[in-house]
């Protein structure tokens, strides 16, 4: 073998000796099975909720960062998710539904949408009449529904309860939301709880009487038209007239400025002004069960609660925490003393009542 054609086959064996050692180098096939891994380990939770705040994704953002858990969210109306939810049915994405009024939580548990959730924590933070009878769901913030008034035509003095409104001394002054508002459906059936039907009939169409108006516009539309003189008292949600004294808006701050707010019903053994609340259930067919849970016991925490009440002006549903200052300078009041889940039960009640009275 002569000295060139050795050297070629050196050559030769160097070049595969490097071939080989490239090849071994590679790493094995992969189908970006790191990346589904990772995906896999990634812990979420789903919520579809009817609040539209920033506080409640400053709160999300804060469960997430102490939990590492993800929460998604999808925001939309309670008709709606409620909708969606049920014509999902297993396939549902949807972990949680956070909704506001007691109605719509029990129109959900009816559905079949809701799912029970034992835990130690929730029965600790919120009281038990905030909670679904079957622990279907739990108030996460209170809501007082009162009579706001104009302090120029009605002195204070001349208020006492719900049922006075229906008093002919009312006759043209009064105005409220529509009978399809499901915070009235609430207001007549904790009526029809306390007082039974043939009374809350009686108030309802004692109301309808004593309209100024025929029913139209939200909450804050029935504190203006009371300001522009439409009206001299209205029924609305106290929450309402903390985000208009907070506003951007100069004409909402007026408004709020210049209206009289009176818890009624609190003398002796009247029943108390009427309360409702925002709640969370755990859907059916919740996929991350363990994280959903964790989310509604992160929410009703006293942490939570506290920037729910002094962002949002919404009583805390956890009595260890106090409302925010403007809250507290309305003063102490006493509630219906009735479990939020006849509000539900009662809704169809009421309903079948405003149409029968003509309250539109």
């Amino acid at each position: 073998m002569n000295k060139k054609f050795s050297l070629i086959i050196l050559v030769s064996i160097l070049a595969i000796g490097l071939l080989l050692t490239g090849c071994g180098s590679k790493p094995p096939a992969s189908n970006n099975s790191g990346g589904e891994q990772a995906k896999q380990k990634e812990q979420v939770v789903n919520l579809f909720t009817t609040r539209h705040y920033d506080t409640d994704q400053l709160l999300f953002d804060l469960f997430s960062e102490q939990t590492g858990i993800k929460v998604n969210v999808v925001s939309a109306g309670a008709d709606e998710l409620i909708e969606r939810i049920a014509l999902e049915g297993a396939d549902t994405v949807a972990d949680l539904l956070i909704t506001v009024d007691a109605g719509n939580l029990h129109k959900a548990k009816e559905r079949g949408l809701l799912q029970p959730v034992s835990s130690s924590i929730l029965h600790d933070n919120i009281p038990e009449n905030l909670r679904d009878k079957d622990n279907q769901w739990v108030g996460l913030t209170k809501r007082a529904r009162v009579i706001v008034y104009s302090p120029d035509r009605v002195n204070p003095s001349e208020l006492s309860t719900y049922e006075d409104l229906t008093n002919p001394k009312w006759k043209g002054r009064l105005i409220v939301r529509t009978s399809g508002q499901v915070y009235n459906q609430s207001l007549l059936a904790s009526f029809i709880a306390i007082h039974g039907e043939e009374k809350a009939r009686e108030w309802a169409k004692g109301i309808v009487a004593n309209m100024a108006r025929d029913p139209q516009g939200n909450d804050r539309a029935q504190a203006t038209a009371v300001v522009a003189g439409e009206a001299d008292v209205t029924i609305m949600n106290t929450y309402y007239l903390g985000h208009m004294l907070n506003s951007a808006n100069l004409e909402e701050q007026k408004v709020a400025r210049n209206v009289g707010i009176f818890f009624p019903n609190q003398n002796g053994a009247e029943a108390g002004t009427h309360i409702n609340v925002s709640g969370i259930g755990l859907t059916k067919h919740a996929k991350n069960k363990e994280n959903a849970i964790k989310l509604m016991e992160f929410l009703s925490s006293e942490k939570a609660q506290k920037i729910f009440a002094d962002a949002n002006f919404e009583f805390p549903a956890n009595p260890a925490v106090q409302p925010n200052n403007w809250l507290k300078s309305l003063g102490e009041f006493k509630a219906q003393d009735i479990n939020l889940s006849v509000l539900g039960e009662n809704n169809s009640a009421a309903v079948k009542i405003f149409n029968e009275v003509g309250w539109k």
